[in-house]
């Protein structure tokens, strides 16, 4: 097959002009492409994979190598070291056997049973912003405490510890430019506050996911004690800031869009595909993911990649590929559900279906119950988080109808 000279992109990638979406000079070069280049800090050469089946691709092929990028050589610190020792930094055989322990306890029936539980967590948040002022502020009171309680429920942690967790979330997976001390105070804290904990679900098992995580193996193999507390601890931050400001852009999406806002409140059994199309259609972050490094040279999308070559998966762009989608930039609650937002195969997150049930029920209960839910302020004058990984706005202020 020939090779091709892909387009380049400029890095850092393009500003937003809306952050809830892809800079239109992103998808305007990966139409020209399925796999572009660009110029990395310190002189080193990118490939952006934008195309959607070369994404897919990508994700299947062993080539292309997580655990080379996520352990570069160098001391891993704070979030990083949960990465690499987690089913995100690892390629097979290590991912293989890790995801076989843990799948089983990701179960569409557990995640099921959880779904009584986050309606009443909703409820209760959507109570105390009835009877609080207005305008109120859906990042503190509803769309963080919501999957911080959902997750804390589902590990088995008590509720008086729930604030605490809050805290370390934040400290690991907020602001990158955070003092490298807090965060390893943060990650030592929760490291031995987790290792307790498995203690005392080992003495005294519960139907939570540490009780399962703890009695998961495969004939006779099962979770090392560092697995099990890193496992726990990926749960926790991978289901934190990603649902809590999903909620939000996804809010910010629907307002955008009144009739299809419209059609939704009015036809409410429409909530689970108007999820899948969030899913794909709005921008979680303009960030470069975890890489993937090549450990061949790899001939993709026309576009030949050397060996050591850093290569980037931009699900979002490839979730607007026009060659899997017949209008890819419109955003229509009806479609299919056909997105790459949770991976594929191997690589799809355990966590899908949780964040399919909160962010359903979240929406089921806030449009239900706070009709005319609108913006309290203009876009203009939202605020956002300055270097987050995940886009966050800072406070979303609401209000509704009487």
């Amino acid at each position: 097959m020939t090779s091709v000279s892909p387009p380049v992109v400029s890095y850092p990638l393009p500003a937003l002009p809306v952050p809830t979406e892809p800079a239109p000079e992103l998808l305007s070069l990966a139409r020209q492409s399925p796999v572009l280049q660009t110029a990395l800090p310190g002189n080193t050469t990118g490939w952006l994979v934008t195309g959607f089946r070369e994404v897919r691709e990508v994700l299947a092929d062993p080539r292309f190598s997580r655990a080379l990028a996520a352990r570069p050589g160098r001391e891993l610190r704070g979030i990083e070291l949960i990465s690499a020792t987690s089913l995100l930094g690892l390629d097979p055989p290590e991912h293989t056997r890790l995801r076989k322990l843990v799948a089983g306890t990701f179960t569409a029936r557990r995640m099921q049973r959880l779904v009584p539980q986050i309606a009443a967590i909703v409820n209760e948040l959507i109570d105390q912003m009835l009877a609080g002022p207005r305008p109120a502020d859906l990042v503190s009171a509803f769309s963080l405490p919501l999957p911080v309680q959902v997750i804390c429920q589902m590990l088995g942690v008590p509720p008086s510890d729930q604030d605490r967790f809050h805290a370390w979330s934040d400290a690991l997976v907020g602001d990158w430019s955070k003092d490298q001390g807090e965060m390893a105070a943060a990650l030592e804290a929760i490291c031995g506050y987790i290792t307790e904990l498995i203690a005392a679900k080992r003495a005294e098992p519960a139907d939570d996911l540490i009780s399962a995580l703890i009695a998961a193996r495969d004939n006779e193999d099962r979770l090392t004690e560092d697995e099990l507390v890193y496992m726990c601890i990926a749960v926790l931050l991978g289901g934190h800031e990603t649902t809590a400001n999903m909620i939000n852009l996804s809010l910010l999406t629907l307002l955008d869009h009144p009739g299809q806002l419209a059609r939704l409140r009015a036809e409410p059994d429409l909530l689970p595909g108007a999820v899948e199309e969030l899913i794909r259609y709005v921008q979680l972050s303009s960030a470069l993911p975890p890489a993937r490094v090549t450990t061949e040279e790899v001939t993709l999308g026309g576009v030949t990649i050397p060996a050591g070559g850093m290569v980037f998966t931009l699900f979002v762009i490839a979730n607007r590929d026009p060659a899997v989608f017949t209008d890819p930039d419109t955003f229509d609650i009806t479609p299919p559900g056909t997105h790459l937002g949770f991976g594929v195969g191997a690589h799809h997150c355990l966590g899908a279906q949780l964040a399919r049930a909160e962010m359903q029920e979240a929406f089921r209960g806030l449009l239900a119950r706070l009709p005319g839910l609108c913006l309290a302020v203009g876009v203009d004058g939202l605020r956002f988080k300055k270097n987050m990984t995940i886009t966050s706005v800072a406070e979303l202020p609401v209000t509704w109808d009487a």
